[in-house]
């Protein structure tokens, strides 16, 4: 939060700016739930929500030790009678020179396995990493072993383990140089060719299988200093209108199996394609039409919007029923030059109506890299999911709810070497197709037995992410008037808040731009935030 000044001749005006950003704001904790009260409560609940697990024991649990709130993060060993880690992370874009701190609160309870004993270790660990994920510089907390936990309190007690450059290391060509101790400070700067920074917790058992367990909370990583950039949406499709907006998608219309033995006939009709509270709808109906039994809808936004490289999200429930091939993909804008699968394809989301609890990700080149994704603890597709890809520039990964499942560094494609073809503008498409090779080609008959029709994907929204500067409002005073400016490439509306709609009322500034004059008059206090999206 900033205050402005009040003009001159205009002492009663007093403005206060709300900044509203994704992350990496300098100062914030840019982790997503530190304190994994996200997660519900109970015992041995997993996964945990905003991060990624490994290994087999990664918990949170609720039973009153939380350092803060209800929740904490629980991790012991796997018992193989060999060395073996446990833990979770948080990856978060970083940029060459940028400085962070690091910490977490620890605890072992003497009662739990009789606390950290044996071989057992825990730590803290940061690492900076180029686009194909290789580590360029580690920085970790003390190690905590039973030999040393008595200096940091003992068992029974959180202590705060802090990140530092006592022990690091640096890669050079891909090998590692081996733990250096050098001076200690707090202060992690990202090397060169960093593009994102790991935070991670790790719990090392060795092989005598020592049953000691260790509990985290509270975990902060900021970033103090050196550029800053965040994820911010620079595209969207909110669909809060009353009908599909056109200079945002066009429609694929036909049949003739689309090279896949497809069923339907795509159509731009309202029956297949439609807007209704703030949901876009995409719709499989059982109706003759063009020669084929069925009909849907094909949106894309080929020839209106194009994106290489940064993050693509959508919120979306799927159909349910044997036939309904739903799916969230994106293909190479030279496609009509080039051809299939020369121009490359990123299948985000793809499922077989028959199977609600399994989503695929995969990409197409000529080569096929590819990995299925199963809800955890009973999930089914045909409630709201968020689906993304975060593709960088030789890396791509496919997540469900922020869980990262599948990452690709390597492919191969007819029409030049590695990374061709996802090194170009690619556009969005979205569609359910009826039928078909990725289900097996169902006959018509068992179509109709099985499903129930008509068959619907719903769409909360399509979002576009990249690195920018932080989404924050900056304050000018000219000519005794105050001004309000704000990035431009984000995705983002001005809200504000007077003595008028009381303390939780916020209105949107209507066609409010970037620069804005706060041209208020009278008495009072104005209250004002950028909203993204």
């Amino acid at each position: 939060m900033s205050k402005a000044e009040p003009p001159p001749n205009s002492r009663l005006l007093i403005i206060i700016v709300l900044l509203l950003w994704d992350s990496a704001a300098l100062g914030a904790n840019v982790l997503s739930d530190p304190g994994f009260e996200a997660n519900p409560v109970g015992v041995n609940v997993n996964p945990i929500a905003g991060w990624q697990s490994y290994g087999p024991n990664a918990f949170t649990e609720s039973d009153g030790d939380a350092h803060s709130g209800t929740n904490y993060f629980k991790v012991y060993g796997a018992f193989n009678a060999q060395t073996n880690v446990t833990g979770i992370y948080q990856d978060i874009p970083s940029s060459p020179g940028a400085i962070w701190v690091a910490d977490g609160w620890a605890f072992s309870l003497s009662s739990d396995g009789g606390g950290i004993h044996g071989q057992d270790q825990i730590w803290i660990e940061v690492t900076f990493r180029d686009a194909m994920l290789n580590a360029l510089a580690m920085y970790r907390s003390p190690i905590i072993t039973s030999n040393n936990i008595a200096s940091f309190g003992g068992l029974n007690t959180w202590f705060d383990l802090r990140v530092t450059n006592q022990w690091s290391f640096t890669n050079s060509g891909g090998v590692a140089i081996g733990l250096e101790r050098i001076n200690v400070a707090t202060n992690l700067v990202a090397p060169p060719g960093t593009v994102l920074i790991r935070y991670q917790v790790v719990f090392e058992q060795g092989s005598d299988n020592a049953n000691g367990s260790a509990y985290f909370d509270d975990c902060t990583l900021t970033q103090t200093g050196g550029p800053v950039t965040a994820w911010n949406i620079i595209w969207s499709d909110e669909f809060n209108g009353t009908s599909i907006s056109p200079t945002n998608w066009t429609f694929d219309v036909g049949g003739g199996g689309w090279g896949n033995s497809e069923l339907e006939y795509y159509t731009s009709r309202t029956n297949n394609a439609y807007v209704s509270n703030g949901l876009l709808h995409i719709v499989a109906q059982k109706e003759a039409y063009g020669g084929n039994n069925y009909t849907s809808a094909r949106m894309k936004t080929e020839g209106l919007y194009s994106k290489e490289y940064g993050r693509i999200e959508w919120r979306a429930k799927l159909p349910n029923g044997v036939g309904f091939w739903p799916a969230l993909w994106l293909l190479g804008t030279n496609i009509t030059s080039v051809g299939w699968p020369g121009c490359g394809e990123i299948d985000a989301m793809e499922n077989k109506g028959s199977d609600l609890t399994q989503v695929q990700g995969s990409l197409h080149s000529g080569s096929d890299e590819t990995a299925v994704y199963t809800l955890p603890n009973g999930g089914s597709v045909t409630n709201f999911h968020t689906y993304m890809l975060q593709w960088l520039t030789n890396s791509i990964q496919f997540y469900v709810d922020d869980q990262l499942y599948e990452t690709q560094t390597n492919w191969s494609d007819s029409l030049g070497s590695y990374p061709t073809p996802f090194n170009q503008p690619f556009f969005i498409i979205m569609n359910v197709a009826v039928g078909g090779n990725y289900l097996g080609n169902p006959i018509t008959n068992y179509i109709n037995s099985s499903s129930i029709f008509p068959g619907d994907m719903q769409v909360d929204y399509v979002r576009v992410y990249d690195l920018t500067a932080p989404l924050q409002i900056s304050i000018t005073e000219t000519n005794s008037q105050v001004v309000l400016t704000w990035p431009s490439n984000i995705v983002c509306h001005l809200e504000a808040q007077t003595n008028s709609l009381g303390p939780n009322g916020w209105a949107n500034v209507a066609g409010s731009r970037t620069p804005f004059l706060a041209a208020f008059r009278g008495a009072g206090t104005v209250f004002y935030r950028l909203v993204s999206p």
